[in-house]
């Protein structure tokens, strides 16, 4: 063997063989095994929205103890900030992605989680929010929208809001 190979293990997840999946243990009756199966040893984010109207810095503090807790119980979890109020958790290995999902979702101040297209309203959610489970309602809702708006309002595509100076 030539000593420039690169091990299995050390090559990039996507040129990696797939590992294979035991069959036996999906069960027909619930969708998220046959998911768990098929993320695990692949990386995964999910969505976190934080309740209330928090700034940055307390998002910041508030996904911080999330994550410290999920490190406790052997969780790798990566945290990126991607708004005042929202947070991207990025697993090493996604078929753990939904025992987190129910750790966050029990959370007092999490909103919603957001796991492959799927939106899990939070203990922080408003009460209108928790009656549905949906699909990605952003897609119908901005057609909606843009329906509604004047054509002489421009949009723009900032993440955040504008600071104003005082």
């Amino acid at each position: 063997q030539k000593d420039d190979d690169i091990e299995e293990g050390d090559l990039p997840e996507h040129k990696r063989p797939p590992a294979p999946i035991d069959f036996s243990k999906i069960d027909p009756g619930k969708p998220e095994s046959i998911l768990k199966l098929t993320k695990k040893g692949k990386t995964l984010m999910m969505f976190v929205t934080v309740s209330g109207n928090p700034t940055e810095k307390e998002t910041e503090e508030i996904t911080s103890l999330w994550q410290g807790g999920l490190f406790n119980a052997n969780y790798d979890v990566q945290r990126f900030i991607v708004g005042s109020n929202r947070a991207i958790f990025m697993l090493r290995d996604g078929g753990y992605a939904w025992e987190i999902k129910d750790f966050l979702i029990n959370q007092e101040r999490c909103a919603d989680v957001t796991l492959e297209g799927q939106v899990y309203p939070g203990k922080g959610a408003d009460e209108n929010e928790k009656v549905k489970n949906k699909t990605k309602p952003e897609k119908a809702k901005k057609k909606k929208d843009a329906e509604k708006k004047p054509n002489n309002v421009k949009e723009d595509n900032r993440a955040t809001k504008q600071r104003e100076e005082l």
